[in-house]
């Protein structure tokens, strides 16, 4: 039997040299615990409470690389990037990357002595990664994001399924990991997983000191804006569309607020750049969609803002859960209106298109890329939905939540936003190199950077690290994508931009007419859980006799909570104008706004 982990000198050296702490946190230790002795565990911590270092910890202590599945690729990139930075081998396979990419990647899993494989779910069915898996020395399956595999789920992924059919082939403990289940999908989830015995260890979703506060009003702006002016500190704020990102965060600038904007659809260089400003304090204020600040851990976000209603408590208590996660008193406030809950029902009613519109899709789909029946096993396709909806007349929401449930019913596998880095050949041989006339020094410089870095530059069109190349170059990213360009027009590359772009990843071969099994039982079932979970979301904003922290932990199961005493239902008597003339005057609490 291992000893207490927390107790445990080997625990305790391996977390101080790579995190630098002295300790962990109490429910860190009962995952730890429950790994180290080989049992199945699945943890339940809210966002911020430090799940990667359950697994991590023990990965590290354990012979074998372990197998951490994730949806999440900027995630995964994030913590393979952390994990290498603190000199652990870490890598990752994911959708965009190429075969070739693929196969070198696991090569090196297998050879190499990495200590962490992290993977993105559709892969785990693939042939390809199969034949690889026996070949590893597995410590353990780590399941991040773990609700993913439960259909009661808010975000049920079919490829998550194919979990439990690797442990036909690995002798390894699951370690799952959620931030958001209800009771049922923590008992689906161990189901799923298939648990030899049920082992739950789950934090109090309580956070005393932070006030969650919704407030009915239609001047949303002109509330935003107020905080952000007369609050201290650092803020999220959370809409509903990219192009709302782009037109709050301008409205904030011109009102003088240190503001930005992020979403899924910027480029990664930009992305990346505005997550640092923001991390850095450059930037006080990050106007975004939910596609920020997952994996992101900023200990002192004093405010997040919601401009309307997210469409799930699940997803509300994430968002909203990451301010304060350094204990100081912090606030979660929603705006919302009686549009809002409009809204909300429109959503639900185009998430559901019929049956046979669906299957429709499924089929236009194949078309569009020019796929025969009988084909396109293993192909990935890089979508365009606006193209592909204009080339149909199709409404590209109700086109696009069709193509979700083909996800969902094991169609196929979305994955949005894909980040497909920038990709580099070159058109000569490499004997020519001190033959060929090159314009510019500049030019010279880079390419001998890309022969150290990349074997296959002579070969195939290799993904590079502008990051790396430009830094060794000495030159900005801007200035290395021109010269990247002009490189191209010299003929001494073929160039293809960095982009981002959806990604279907086809499993099967394309099905006759009538042959597509969409699973109606599966679909009725989501339509109702969604419909609920619209209601509980709408009844949240609207009941105002319950303490808004005890509303939350109840439908995550905790029924024994006291008052918090700082939401808008429990002090409900300090007016608006008592509230202004507080924050004026410098004397308000973070969650008095």
């Amino acid at each position: 039997m291992t000893k207490d982990p927390h107790k445990t000198p080997a625990a305790l050296a391996v977390l101080k040299e790579y995190w630098g702490y002295d300790s962990f946190r109490p429910k860190q230790m009962d995952i730890i615990q429950a790994a180290l002795e080989g049992r199945d565990v699945l943890g339940i911590m809210p966002t911020g409470g430090g799940k990667s270092i359950t697994f991590q910890v023990p990965a590290l202590m354990s012979d074998g690389m372990a197998l951490v599945v994730t949806p999440l690729i900027a995630l995964m990139k994030d913590q393979v990037r952390q994990l290498q930075e603190r000199g652990i081998k870490a890598l990752a396979v994911h959708a965009g990357m190429s075969r070739r990419e693929v196969d070198n990647a696991l090569n090196n899993a297998a050879y190499g002595d990495f200590k962490f494989l992290y993977v993105s779910p559709e892969r785990l069915g693939s042939d390809l990664f199969k034949a690889w898996l026996r070949e590893y020395n597995v410590s353990y399956i780590v399941v991040d994001e773990a609700h993913c595999i439960s259909q009661w789920g808010y975000d049920f992924r079919p490829d998550y399924l194919q979990i439990a059919r690797l442990r036909e082939i690995i002798d390894a403990p699951v370690i799952a990991l959620t931030a958001t289940a209800t009771p049922a999908v923590a008992d689906d989830i161990m189901d799923k997983l298939a648990f030899g015995t049920p082992n739950l260890v789950k934090s109090s979703f309580e956070r005393p000191n932070l006030a969650y506060r919704c407030k009915e009003t239609e001047d949303k702006r002109g509330e935003i804006l107020r905080i952000c002016q007369k609050c201290n500190g650092t803020g999220i704020v959370y809409v509903r569309s990219r192009k709302m990102t782009e037109d709050l965060s301008a409205f904030l600038k011109s009102n003088g607020v240190s503001a930005s904007h992020y979403h899924a659809g910027l480029n990664p260089a930009d992305r990346n750049r505005r997550q640092e400003d923001w991390l850095s304090g450059k930037t006080r204020v990050m106007v975004c969609t939910n596609a920020f600040g997952m994996g992101i851990d900023k200990p002192d976000v004093r405010f997040v803002l919601h401009f309307g209603l997210p469409e799930s408590l699940e997803s509300y208590f994430q968002e909203a859960g990451r301010a304060g996660r350094d204990g100081k008193p912090s606030t979660a406030l929603l705006l919302w209106n009686s549009d809002d809950c409009a809204r909300l029902k429109q959503i639900h009613t185009t998430s559901f298109p019929d049956l046979e519109y669906i299957e429709g899709i499924y089929h236009k789909i194949h078309a569009f890329f020019g796929i025969a029946y009988e084909n396109g096993e293993g192909k990935q396709l890089r979508l365009d939905l606006a193209k592909f909806c204009a080339a149909y007349h199709l409404n590209q929401a109700q086109a696009f939540y069709a193509i979700k449930y083909l996800d969902r019913c094991g169609q196929w596998t979305l994955s949005e936003d894909v980040d497909i880095p920038t990709r580099v050949m070159a058109t000569f041989d490499r004997d020519e190199l001190y033959d060929i006339v090159i314009p510019y020094e500049e030019m010279r410089t880079i390419l001998d950077v890309l022969m150290r870095r990349y074997e296959g530059l002579f070969s195939y069109p290799v993904a590079i690290d502008e990051e790396y190349v430009a830094g060794k170059s000495g030159i900005g990213i801007p200035q290395l994508r021109q010269m990247l360009y002009n490189m191209s027009i010299q003929h001494l590359l073929r160039y293809i931009p960095c982009t981002t772009s959806d990604v279907i990843y086809l499993h099967a071969n394309r099905l006759h007419p009538k042959d597509v099994n969409l699973k109606p039982e599966l679909y009725n079932m989501l339509e109702s859980t969604s419909r609920t979970r619209m209601e509980s979301m709408t009844g949240y904003v609207q009941n105002v006799k319950i303490c808004r922290s005890r509303q939350l932990l109840s439908y995550f199961g905790q029924d024994q909570s006291d008052d918090c005493g700082k939401c808008d239902v429990c002090s409900p008597d300090t007016t608006a104008e008592d509230l202004r003339r507080s924050i004026d005057e410098g004397t308000a609490k973070p969650y008095e706004i």
